[in-house]
């Protein structure tokens, strides 16, 4: 005879009954810890993906925003350039008209206009012909008083400023908005 059958039926129901429970349990257990491993190497995989796809995304930004800078820095050194430039333009136009102003000033030029041959001027008429005198050919002119001549002088200088202005403008509008000169 066998243990086993020494054993009573109740006994021998139970203890069967306690192993397959303690079976069943470690199976459920030993199910749950591969499931939990399985799941573990899931999410591990996914939280590298997610950690290079945001060192990717932070990369691309890292990179869009130097270019973006370079682009920025540019564009200052390009407007920089312009308002030299034109800063040079004014002031050199400044001076050539302050010249201008002193040789009409020290009667070193004089300006003239030239007359139709045959117009009259209150009520005097001008010879059509050059006198003997005369050094300039050509048609007659008039000569302008000083004081009117630097208040044209002044006039046209204000007239150059505003055209160079104008120019340091319209640069400045086509290096901001993109355009090439």
């Amino acid at each position: 005879m066998r243990l086993f059958d020494l054993i009573p039926m109740p006994y021998r129901l139970a203890a069967v009954g306690a192993l397959m429970v303690t079976f069943a349990a470690g199976s459920a257990a030993f199910a749950w810890t591969a499931q939990d491993w399985r799941y573990g190497q899931q999410l591990e995989r996914q939280a590298r993906l997610h950690a290079d796809t945001l060192g990717e995304l932070s990369r691309a930004a890292a990179a869009q925003q130097r270019k973006e800078q370079d682009k920025r820095l540019a564009l200052e050194q390009r407007l920089q350039n312009n308002d030299e430039t034109h800063y040079k333009e004014l002031t050199d136009e400044k001076t050539k008209q302050a010249r201008l102003r002193d040789r009409l000033a020290t009667a070193d030029l004089r300006l003239s206009v030239i007359l139709a041959a045959n117009e009259t001027t209150s009520g005097w008429s001008v010879p059509a012909t050059t006198t003997t005198g005369r050094v300039v050919h050509g048609p007659t002119r008039a000569q302008l008083d000083p004081a009117h001549a630097q208040r044209i002088i002044g006039i046209t200088d204000a007239g150059d400023q505003g055209l160079i202005a104008l120019r340091a403008c319209q640069a400045y509008a086509n290096q901001v908005s993109g355009e090439k000169d």
